[in-house]
């Protein structure tokens, strides 16, 4: 029988033995061989059969610890060991054992004759048990052990035990840091073990309702978070969208003079807005206001008649321009929303871009001028051109950006002459803060612009508005079914490494296979319809105090506000042993050195420049580390397998790893030892890389005008050296000075075409430097070649008509062979036939004998 012993999966939080040996010796004795039971690492039995059985395949065994598992009981390798003793008298068995920094994997190849099984069935209860009393033992993967309780608790899945005595000698004060499992297991008493868990408390949850006096929307309304560090916490919200919610609806017009038919319209349509409205609630308000632009140049005529009077021409009559004014707060006044907006003139401007962004930030950031109320804000924007954006103010000498704060004077105007406009983003959030859904209403010629500015503005919509303005109650309906069917939820002023993410449950019955996502968004919801949102938070660092943030739907003025607190304090102080004189530790087991004075010095002692107690690779017993696995020192500092590598090998094969640092054999050097010492790939005839470079790790490092293994090449030589080339070749039959180009190098001619490295036009030539460092330049004709244009268009035109030609040729003598054949053919058939000799039957003799009879009587 094979019985493979497997290495643990990494991941694998707890020591686990999956043996199940005595089912397998039951599965055994009842199938006789024919199959085979085992178990998984879950709790499903998989079956097996064989034939023929000599050797079967029985259950993989986990063995598995983590670091500091050195308390009592069993340990992995004494379970290693004892399945060793066991089976080595009855089967062939080879066991390996390594030990990585976070698990001990132990390996073995088993041969096992089948009357060992009754020890297999003795040994698999036996551990069994030990699994089942938590005897073999170790530290969770998701606990990392710490020396405090209140770094301790700052550890997720870590517990503390503040019963010190629970201790085994030797062991150091991180062991009381671990799973609340592994605590118990090791007997510390569960009064004893310090694990808070995370808590939410509803401070306020008032059910959803469509009650006209009391709407709720959104629930619940204040939660209270006591969060542990790195523990996920989820909790639950509900939207649902009332029908009759409260609408306030600002309407925001353009007056400068092209829109004047459009305010002809408007005085009319007071009353038609309400009554749309109140289709969807009775409870509406409306205000109005307007904008043109900023009173200054190159916005406004500053000429005294015009600026009295911007209309384009003196037939008409128009109010002097401003960057904005609140001509009515809003109210349920119908009849006085048509009156004051009855009595508005148009104004003028100079350019096209108006001042709407002054306008926007007005209407939202003075609340109380406005009258908004905390219910359903929409503000209608309508124009005919574009927006001046920030920066457009410098035209005028108005460089101080906007502050976002209300400057209207008592009469309602504001007149922009102090700040710039405002930027998008700044727009987008000011009306994000003040729960302002925005309505673009404009004509056909700015819908692309207004379009990408809706991108940038949180819960706006853009509309295509009629040249005079008469859809824009139809506008206004679609567009505020549009806004109000988006739910989307965010959260605002949550505290720095707290993470909070979203799962959207938009329709009934949706499960939980939605993904996380910063946001929650829901589209297409409908009045009543009820919506739902999973919300996790996750907090990564520890509070000081509670701190408080939001959850908002955008639009919606309905927040939930929720208050975290992180569970990071212990509320508990050891008490402080008192030993003997000559001993430390939790329990006075440790003898006192005569340069410690108290266990922090102990522990002191196990730590290396403040570093992690033993280097976080041991554990610290009497201020001595013991070591895990392949490190050693006396602060586990050393690890003899975490040196450079070179080619993929520890210390590149030709050194020695002493902790962390390789010991190279004689001839290298290096970090790595993958440097060589020697110059033998260097040295060429003469010096070392040929006198122009220095050696190093055996290979040559050549100066900047040199290359080659050996330097022995000049670099870029044919360009560097042609001047010198042709100089000489111009001149070769008068004596011309070529020094400039050549220096001391005088070029040779070498008779006859030769067809050298370099060429330029008809010569060609080669330089080559010596050992000796004298460069010397050869040059030559250049082998005459024909055009291999030339060549290319010859073959190509020559192979085209051999082909017509041979086509010609080819479909010429298929077709006389066809006649030849034909003709052959019909000259047999010709000699086949057989006629006859008859008469024609329609020839007709030209002499016809007619026999009188008469004559022949008298004859």
């Amino acid at each position: 029988m094979i019985i493979p012993i497997l290495e643990a999966p990494g991941n694998v939080s707890e020591l686990e033995i999956r043996f199940g040996l005595a089912l397998s010796f039951i599965s055994y004795i009842k199938e006789m061989g024919e199959s085979l039971w085992f178990p998984t690492s879950g709790s499903k039995l998989v079956r097996i059969g064989y034939r023929n059985i000599r050797k079967l395949t029985l259950c993989g065994v986990w063995l598995t610890t983590c670091e500091n598992s050195r308390g009592s009981g069993l340990s992995a390798v004494f379970c290693a060991r004892l399945l060793l003793h066991v089976f080595s008298r009855h089967s062939r068995l080879s066991l390996s054992r390594r030990s990585p920094s976070s698990s001990l994997s132990v390996y073995c190849s088993l041969h096992l004759y089948p009357q060992a099984m009754v020890w297999i069935f003795i040994l698999g209860t036996f551990l069994s048990y030990c699994v089942g009393q938590n005897q073999i033992q170790g530290v969770h993967q998701g606990c990392v052990s710490q020396p405090s309780c209140f770094a301790c608790l700052r550890s997720p899945g870590c517990a503390w035990c503040k019963h010190k005595d629970f201790l085994k000698s030797g062991e150091s004060s991180e062991r009381r840091c671990d799973t609340a499992e592994s605590l118990r297991t090791r007997r510390c008493e569960q009064m004893d073990i310090i694990n808070p868990q995370s808590e939410q408390v509803f401070l306020k949850n008032n059910e959803l309702s469509s009650n006209s006096d009391n709407v709720v929307q959104l629930k619940p309304q204040n939660l209270l978070f006591k969060l542990r560090v790195g523990v996920p916490q989820t909790f639950s919200v509900s939207f649902k969208r009332a029908e009759g919610y409260p609408i306030d609806l600002y309407y925001l017009m353009d007056l400068s003079f092209s829109m004047k038919d459009d305010l002809d319209t408007i005085k009319n349509l007071g009353q038609d807005i309400l009554s749309t409205l109140k289709k969807v609630t009775q409870k509406v308000r409306i205000g109005f206001g307007s904008f043109v632009d900023k009173v200054a140049l190159p916005y406004v005529n500053q000429v005294k008649a015009k600026k009295n009077n911007p209309c384009p021409n003196r037939l008409n009559t128009c109010q002097p321009a401003f960057s904005f004014q609140n001509i009515l707060g809003l109210t349920k006044d119908v009849a006085e929303f048509k009156t004051r907006v009855s009595n508005q003139i148009i104004s003028g401007n100079l350019d096209s871009p108006e001042a709407g962004f002054d306008a926007i930030m007005q209407a939202a950031v003075c609340q109380g001028l406005i009258g908004w109320n905390n219910v359903t804000r929409i503000l209608v924007y309508t124009s005919d051109d574009t927006f001046h954006i920030a920066g457009d103010g410098r035209l005028a000498g108005i460089f101080e950006p906007h502050d976002g704060i209300c400057h209207l004077n008592v009469s309602g105007f504001y007149d922009g002459t102090k700040y710039d406009y405002p930027s998008v983003g700044h727009l987008a959030r000011v009306l994000a803060a003040n729960n302002i859904q925005l309505i673009f209403a404009v004509t056909e010629d700015g819908v692309a612009a207004y379009k990408a500015l809706s991108k940038l503005i949180p819960q706006s919509v853009v509309g295509v508005l009629k040249n005079d303005s008469s859809n824009v109650v139809q506008l206004i309906s679609e567009a505020y079914n549009n806004l109000s069917s988006t739910i989307l939820l965010e959260h605002h002023g949550a505290p720095s490494g707290l993470d909070v993410s979203y799962r959207s449950h938009c329709t009934p019955g949706e499960g939980d296979n939605t993904p996380w996502q910063r946001r929650g968004e829901c589209m297409n919801v409908k009045l009543n319809q009820q919506v739902d949102f999973t919300v996790s938070l996750n907090i990564s660092t520890c509070l000081k105090e509670k701190q408080t943030f939001s959850l908002k739907l955008q639009g919606m003025s309905e927040t939930l506000k929720v208050s975290v607190e992180t569970l990071c304090d212990c509320n508990c102080h050891d008490r402080e042993e008192h030993c003997d004189e000559g001993h430390l530790g939790q329990r006075c087991e440790c003898e006192r050195p005569k340069d410690m004075t108290s266990a922090d010095s102990m522990d002191a002692a196990c730590r290396q420049d403040n570093s992690q107690l033993c280097s976080g690779h041991g554990s610290c017993e009497c201020g001595k580390c013991v070591c895990q696995g392949t490190h050693h020192g006396n602060f586990c500092q050393c690890d003899d397998n975490s040196c450079a590598r070179h080619n993929n090998m520890l210390c590149g094969g030709n050194g020695q790893c002493e902790c962390g640092t390789c010991k190279c054999k004689a001839n290298y050097t290096g970090s790595a030892c993958d440097c060589s010492t020697l110059t033998d790939q260097c040295r060429t005839v003469g010096k070392l890389c040929n006198g122009q470079g220095t050696c190093q790790c055996n290979q040559c490092q050549c100066n900047k005008e040199f290359v080659g293994i050996n330097c022995s090449k000049i670099a870029n030589a044919c360009p560097k050296f042609l001047a010198c080339v042709m100089c000489e070749l111009n001149n070769k039959n008068v004596k011309s000075n070529c020094s400039q180009p050549c220096g001391s190098i005088k070029p040779t001619w070498v008779k006859g075409p030769q067809e050298f490295p370099c060429s330029e036009d008809t010569i060609s030539y080669k330089v080559e430097l010596f050992p000796n460092g004298n460069i010397r330049i050869f040059y030559a004709d250049l082998p005459r070649s024909i055009d291999k244009t030339y060549v290319i268009i010859g073959s190509s035109v020559s192979s085209i008509i051999f082909i017509g030609i041979a086509v010609i040729i080819i479909s010429r003598l298929m077709l006389e062979l066809h006649y030849r054949r034909e003709y052959a053919s019909f000259l047999k058939a010709k000699e086949d036939e057989v006629w006859e000799d008859t008469k024609n039957p329609l020839f007709q003799d030209a002499t016809t004998v007619v026999m009188n009879p008469m004559h022949i009587q008298e004859d």
